[in-house]
């Protein structure tokens, strides 16, 4: 049985400053949480029995054993699944003034986009194709929110997650590295090379990339619409642009 303060203080780590004042965040059912448990430390967890029969409580953290009833009272989704943790915050800061893009690595960098479960779900393509470094601008929505870490399926274990000034980060990196954005004025991405290394950003999803980021993009592509009609769709989602940008990077540099 857990107490009703544990299931307060649950509770209030849906708010983004809770969740940074004790560096912690939630993750909620068997697939999410047993892939955070494999590689990053819980402080609690909350499981129903029949979860508890199948795993075991050795994770070296405090185990509460919940009813179902007790883990919908807590959940944050509409139809919790067994089990529920509350885990230590990976997220590193970084001073943009002193930051260097890992070597011939390729990164994303995510320029305000808002919305929690396409941030979520860009760190699963992130983690899908290789690349390991993302890099959150203001304005970007919190990693760790719950419906950001439920779209991420796990990723979120995988990727490093950087919070910096993205302009300032930029406007530090060496001239020759390339600064992907895809724009409407962009060109054809599936005509252009492409590189092993350099920065990929993603812009809003209202608004796109920022005025002041998208003049320091020097590589500017743009995902063509194939459809005939004069009634198709404006633009795609950020996180299908995302997974259609790496996925052509993968596919040939």
């Amino acid at each position: 049985m857990v107490s009703k303060i544990k299931i307060k203080y649950f509770r209030s780590l849906e708010l983004k400053k809770n969740r940074d004042a004790d560096g912690v965040f939630v993750a909620e059912g068997p697939k999410i949480v047993g892939d955070l448990l494999r590689s990053m430390k819980a402080k609690y967890l909350f499981a129903t029995s029949e979860w508890i029969t199948q795993n075991g409580t050795n994770y070296a953290c405090e185990t509460f054993e919940v009813s179902p009833e007790e883990l919908q009272r807590m959940s944050f989704l509409h139809h919790p699944q067994q089990v529920a943790a509350i885990f230590s915050k990976p997220s590193l800061s970084l001073n943009p003034q002193t930051a260097q893009l890992p070597m011939n690595e390729l990164c994303l960098a995510l320029d305000g986009v808002q919305d929690p479960g396409n941030v979520g779900t860009i760190l699963r393509i992130a983690d899908w194709f290789g690349i390991s470094t993302v890099y959150c601008g203001h304005g970007t929505a919190d990693v760790f929110a719950p419906k950001a870490v439920q779209a991420t399926m796990g990723s979120v274990a995988h990727i490093r997650i950087i919070e910096t000034d993205l302009i300032q980060f930029i406007k530090g990196l060496p001239s020759s590295c390339p600064i992907y954005g895809t724009l409407l004025d962009g060109n054809n991405i599936y005509a252009q090379q492409l590189t092993r290394n350099g920065l990929i950003v993603m812009g809003n999803e209202g608004y796109g990339i920022s005025d002041d980021i998208r003049r320091m993009v020097n590589n500017r592509l743009k995902i063509p619409s194939f459809s005939t009609s004069t009634d198709r769709a404006e633009s795609l989602n950020v996180a299908v642009a995302t997974a259609v940008v790496c996925s052509e990077f993968r596919r040939r540099a």
